[in-house]
């Protein structure tokens, strides 16, 4: 069975999946990342379903958690953006593939990734997106477990970014 790929716009804390990948700070509550924004309320609601996992933050170590949505205490963050000479491409193509390594080996179906590191870290969405969708394709032939990726975009213009990329895959 093939894996889904495929970019909305929304808020990535409505999406009935099996984990979200959080791009914000660790406490989840404050910060200026877009998700930080509109996920107090539903992380609440989401303590009380078991169900619920968030994958936190995979960049530093390479080492990404799965989390309870009330417990996340990872403390990793995705690249900065400086130019793209400090390995940046390399660090946040580590964050797709870790989470979906992660995810598969919890036998988990269905994952939302928001714009990694394209807000307040500043990765330019047009070279972020690009990333992130070569990093999925390239995982997902071993993970068999993956039946839907979602790229969560905040905008109406990045959602065209990704939807280009995603048509644009053979």
């Amino acid at each position: 069975m093939a894996t889904l790929l495929r970019a909305i716009q929304a808020d990535i804390t409505t999406l009935k999946v099996d984990a979200i990948v959080n791009a914000a700070n660790s406490s989840l509550l404050a910060g200026a990342a877009w998700t930080v924004r509109s996920i107090e309320p539903p992380v609440r609601s989401c303590c009380k379903s078991a169900g619920s996992w968030v994958v936190a933050r995979p960049v530093k170590q390479n080492s990404p958690k799965l989390s309870p949505a009330c417990q996340i205490r990872d403390t990793h963050r995705g690249p900065v953006w400086h130019g793209g000479s400090k390995g940046e491409p390399e660090l946040l193509a580590s964050c797709y593939r870790n989470s979906l390594q992660l995810a598969a080996r919890k036998d988990l179906h269905s994952i939302a990734f928001p714009g990694i590191s394209t807000g307040v870290y500043g990765y330019p969405v047009e070279l972020a997106a690009q990333v992130a969708v070569e990093a999925v394709n390239s995982s997902l032939p071993k993970l068999v477990s993956i039946r839907e990726v979602i790229f969560c975009c905040f905008s109406a213009g990045d959602l065209a970014v990704y939807q280009r990329l995603l048509d644009a895959r053979p």
